[in-house]
């Protein structure tokens, strides 16, 4: 056949699909004895030998780890990719990232798709948001995964940030301070609830607090400004807990607007401790979360699924508060 022949090629010949073709050149998952001589079989007539595929064909050891992220420009993304590329390439392998922008099945099911068509030896799921969680889902059962995110799920290998811990230390500290109650502005979760509202939650009605409705904010720092207006025209309003720095800084902006000041008026804690929050005015008080060292622990323990170890299949890390200028105790408005 003219030119070069693909992985779709040596599918339609074999008559299987692209995945089954890739499970065989991969040897991640289980294939039928007849379906594998069929594809390899194929292999052989076409002359397909892309250098990565054939040394997974004869091995059978891949060095490829793919991780599939809902972004990877925001700064807990794009960190957690870092440590985990860095930990990957210190081991020899190479790093593929595939982005799935929503969790339409349609629109997963092309992503996964095109990251199979790769002879892999694991996949890494960034599960901080639906995408994650929908192509969590769609992985081939035994080819090694790992998730990474802030909520620990026992299922499966996960690295995990335990935001819900770091929440409720963040709203106790504030209602430490004297406030009566701690306002809450929520950045999208992954499910129905995330760990940050979670604990911002379980603190107040540990402490017999009112809990105010939380305020949804899209991940569009913009999205803050209006919102931190709003807040600052209700005198009951002295703390604000912000699910990351970013929205943070919205909310302060919105504030400031309003011609009320931080935090003399009201107080604002963010999460995650952006490289900006030390350096906003007044400096944020948030909780810092070592992404990087997420993604590091994530490879380990997808270093463990790959080699078959199962010594350990979970590393939890508790985020620490980090307290700057943005919160004090309340004054009268």
């Amino acid at each position: 056949m003219a030119g070069n022949p693909t992985i779709s090629d040596v599918a339609a010949r074999a008559g299987v699909s692209v995945p089954t073709v890739s499970r065989v050149l991969t040897g991640a998952a289980k294939v039928s004895p007849a379906k594998r001589e069929l594809v390899e079989a194929a292999i052989a007539d076409l002359g397909y030998r892309p250098s990565a595929a054939a040394r997974a064909l004869v091995s059978r050891k891949p060095q490829t780890i793919a991780i599939i992220a809902g972004n990877t420009s925001r700064y807990g993304y794009a960190e957690t990719i870092r440590g985990i590329e860095i930990a990957a390439r210190a081991e020899g392998y190479t790093v593929m990232i595939t982005v799935v922008e929503s969790a339409d099945e349609d629109e997963v099911d092309r992503a996964i798709e095109a990251t199979l068509t790769q002879p892999l030896a694991g996949v890494a799921v960034l599960k901080f948001d639906p995408p994650g969680v929908a192509a969590l889902g769609k992985i081939p059962g035994n080819l090694p995964v790992v998730a990474l995110s802030g909520v620990r799920e026992a299922s499966l290998p996960q690295a995990v940030l335990d935001e819900a811990a770091a929440a409720e230390e963040l709203t106790e500290h504030l209602l430490g301070l004297g406030h009566r109650t701690v306002h809450h502005v929520r950045v999208p979760p992954s499910r129905r609830t995330d760990g940050r509202t979670t604990g911002w939650r379980r603190a107040l009605r540990r402490a017999g607090a009112d809990v105010p409705p939380a305020v949804d904010a899209t991940w569009d720092p913009r999205s803050g400004v209006a919102i931190g207006r709003a807040l600052a025209a209700d005198p009951a309003v002295t703390a604000v807990f912000c699910g990351n720095d970013e929205i943070a800084m919205g909310v302060m902006r919105g504030i400031t607007e309003a011609g009320l000041r931080i935090p003399a008026d009201i107080s604002v804690a963010g999460f995650d401790d952006n490289p900006l929050a030390e350096l906003w005015s007044p400096p944020l008080t948030t909780v810092e979360q070592d992404f990087a060292g997420l993604g590091r622990r994530g490879f380990q323990l997808l270093r463990n699924a790959i080699d078959g170890t199962d010594a350990r299949r979970h590393s939890t890390e508790r985020p620490r508060l980090v307290l700057r200028e943005s919160t004090a105790a309340p004054k009268p408005r």
